[in-house]
């Protein structure tokens, strides 16, 4: 039962994260488009680091 209520918070604490991260970057790129492809690489990094440490717990959790 707590495994399931855990898994649940690691799922909504992550897709929370990620979509602060992918609001942020577009607020950067829409004050500097110039900055496009150096902000696109650091939000797809962030993400797929916080993905993995998103499942990491769940696996760890069970």
């Amino acid at each position: 039962m707590y495994n399931l209520v855990g898994a649940g918070l690691i799922v909504i604490g992550a897709g929370l994260g990620l979509g602060k991260i992918g609001g942020s970057a577009m607020d950067a790129i829409a004050r500097q488009p110039e900055a496009a492809n150096k902000i696109q690489t650091a939000m797809i990094i962030i993400g797929a680091l916080l993905e993995g440490l998103a499942f990491g717990a769940l696996i760890l959790g069970k």
